[in-house]
């Protein structure tokens, strides 16, 4: 695994835990200004309106777990596809899925940030 590789999976996984702990300054350094975040249910949030629910409590991650990851650099740029569980709660309702997903990181200066996020949820087992 590459520095780059191990830089962006380390991002990753500090995302993850900054989302179930409703971290928001964490993630307002993780996440570009110019993020897009597709929701497995189709939604569309910009990182304003994704930090937005977050604090209000809105949307509650309880928990993240990756089954598996993959990571793929290509010059300043980081592809990330794998696979979660999620237990999440929003507008007050529990979920939990499995899902596939898809993130890009871009690295500006000297720290890589999220700048898309795309997710499908799997069929349930």
């Amino acid at each position: 695994m590459t520095q780059e590789q191990m830089e962006i999976r380390a991002v990753e996984q500090r995302r993850f835990d900054a989302m179930v702990r409703g971290d928001v300054a964490a993630l307002d350094e993780i996440l570009a200004e110019d993020l897009t975040y597709v929701h497995t249910t189709a939604a569309l949030e910009t990182k304003a309106d994704f930090l937005r629910r977050l604090r209000t409590g809105d949307l509650k991650y309880e928990t993240i777990g990756p089954e598996s990851q993959e990571v793929r650099v290509y010059g300043s740029t980081g592809v990330v596809t794998g696979i979660a569980r999620v237990r999440v709660l929003s507008g007050g309702q529990p979920h939990m899925f499995g899902m596939r997903y898809t993130d890009v990181y871009v690295k500006r200066g000297n720290r890589w940030q999220m700048a898309a996020w795309q997710a499908t949820r799997l069929p349930q087992d």
